[in-house]
């Protein structure tokens, strides 16, 4: 797995992290990071199940309040996560364009 800060290609296994995910360390910049870094999953304490169902509800057109009732999830965790799927989308577009 290469390093996301620094992009060197040497990295090894640095123990796991409190929530029990496997955490890395870079030879070369000597940080520490996680498989999720830099996505929208990194350091959120909502499952993977819970990110997509809201982002589909929201692309299919559901209210943020009913997007609340499906998911359970508070509004502020919807916003959330909506903007940053926002701004990583973004990213790409204009990476692409």
């Amino acid at each position: 797995m290469p390093c996301p800060l620094c992009g060197h290609e040497k990295t090894y296994k640095h123990g796991k992290t409190s929530k029990g995910s496997q955490r890395y360390r870079c030879l070369n910049c000597k940080q520490t990071f996680t498989s999720t870094f830099d996505t929208i999953y990194y350091r959120r304490q909502v499952s993977f199940e819970e990110v997509r169902i809201v982002l589909q509800s929201h692309c299919e057109g559901t209210s943020l309040r009913g997007i609340s009732r499906i998911s359970g999830l508070s509004y502020n965790t919807r916003v959330s996560l909506i903007r940053a799927a926002s701004q990583k989308a973004q990213l790409v577009h204009n990476g692409e364009v």
